[in-house]
């Protein structure tokens, strides 16, 4: 790949020569010449630029000169080969990694016009877009962020490195372009360590120096995806959803995000963890209706479901349980205002109600943690699950799941729940028999 980098300081591209770069030139990997936009001046001053037609403050470069110093670039291109005409301009496109990849991958040449003052007469890119002389040209305006530099020369040496990097030849290891912020995964990069083990007092995770490579690609994952929440939550928003695994879905969860399908994919959705208003428990009442019958066993019958339901989420049982929230401890996740899914733990049981439940005396009760149907898959129980067990300071936890339901005991023993007996638990008149799971922090 060559590049052609027009500017009035040519020499501001000796930096290329240095480093992975420098070493790629040699090898025969890229190449790039320089050229000083003022040789195609005939004027004694050289000059490049004029005033603005319609008057303002600034200089403006002439698409005359321009025109005939792009043309000569032109002329070292082969009549087949893809040519990529990079303007870099505030007002264009953001340089992103994907359009990186995109010109690595299909350009053969790349010439660059680096503007001063107020820029390139707007007629430049205009025309070489248009003109059918150059079947194989592309224009590409871009800027490297939301602000203003003199020219455009750091803008180049920016794309030159950014696409270089990418060509076969260029980097050692080609495996290190693949976990790198905005590659692969589509995350930023997660933070990296290295000796000595212990600096100015700041540790290197002790994950890192276990040896247990499962366990530190694990973390490395967690917080790729912690980072970018944080620092670019703009980019949730595009990850692609089939190379999510279980665990990601629900850290992404807990962090704001939900990816439903949809018929192009996946679809993004902003989630919002809470506690609910008072004013919500009509809302919770018919969630709670509306849920639990996904986890009952297939004997039980929709009347006696519907008994049971009438009388657990009756609206003014509800409203009493908000009333009191320091014993009756409701999460709800919220989608586009709706709420789609909720938690319910009772804490400071006395020992009668404890042993109706089946649980030991002292430990909070885990009564719900129910998701709609569209959620399931989704990660948002695990991450309301997650929420509800930290607002307990780790207090013994105990709850019931029917001894059918597997998915629900797999489920609680990946969060440190396990067997801890047995209950009868009456849904609508009729018995079934619940597995009780209990998890106490070590």
């Amino acid at each position: 790949m060559k590049f052609q980098l027009i500017s009035i300081f040519p020499e501001f591209f000796e930096v290329l020569k240095l480093s992975l770069l420098g070493k790629a030139v040699e090898n025969g990997v890229l190449s790039w010449e320089a050229t000083n936009l003022r040789d195609f001046t005939t004027d004694p001053h050289r000059s490049v630029d004029d005033t603005p037609y319609g008057g303002g403050a600034g200089m403006v470069m002439r698409a005359d000169i321009w025109g005939k110093a792009i043309d000569a670039a032109l002329e070292e291109c082969e009549n087949s080969a893809k040519v990529i005409l990079a303007i870099p301009t505030p007002s264009g496109e953001p340089l992103t990694q994907a359009k990186v990849r995109e010109i690595a991958a299909s350009a053969d040449n790349v010439i660059v016009a680096c503007g001063r003052y107020e820029g390139i007469d707007s007629r430049v890119a205009t025309h070489y877009r248009d003109a059918e002389t150059y079947p194989h040209l592309e224009v590409f305006e871009f800027t490297l962020g939301d602000y203003v530099l003199n020219g455009g020369e750091i803008a180049a040496v920016a794309l030159v490195e950014a696409v270089g990097r990418l060509l076969d030849g260029t980097v050692g290891n080609p495996n290190s372009l693949v976990e790198e912020s905005f590659e692969g995964s589509g995350l930023l990069e997660y933070p990296a360590f290295t000796r000595p083990e212990i600096w100015r007092g700041l540790d290197v995770p002790e994950v890192l120096t276990g040896g247990n490579h499962k366990d530190i690609d694990h973390w490395r994952r967690a917080r790729a995806i912690e980072r970018t929440a944080r620092i670019r939550p703009e980019l949730l928003g595009n990850l692609n959803a089939n190379n999510l695994t279980k665990r990601d879905r629900e850290q992404l969860a807990g962090l704001g995000w939900v990816y439903l399908p949809s018929s192009e994919g996946f679809d993004a959705k902003q989630v919002t963890i809470r506690k609910p208003d008072r004013g919500e428990a009509m809302a919770l009442s018919a969630l709670g209706s509306e849920t639990f019958q996904l986890a009952c066993p297939s004997f039980v019958t929709r009347e006696e479901i519907e008994r049971f339901t009438a009388e657990e989420f009756d609206l003014e049982a509800v409203k009493a349980r908000l009333e009191d929230p320091e014993h009756h401890r409701y999460l709800v996740a919220e989608i586009d205002g709706e709420l789609v899914g909720y938690t319910y733990v009772i804490v400071g049981m006395d020992s009668a109600h404890a042993a109706e439940a089946g649980i030991s005396s002292g430990d909070a009760y885990l009564s719900k943690c129910y998701v709609r149907e569209a959620m399931h898959g989704t990660g948002l129980a695990g991450a309301l699950l997650e929420a509800a067990l930290a607002e307990l300071d780790e207090a013994p936890v105990s709850l019931g799941t029917s001894i059918f339901n597997k998915r629900a005991q797999k489920f609680y023993k990946r969060r440190g729940f396990k067997k801890a007996g047995t209950r009868t638990f009456m849904v609508g008149g009729r018995e079934n028999q619940d597995v009780v799971m209990r998890r106490v922090e070590d």
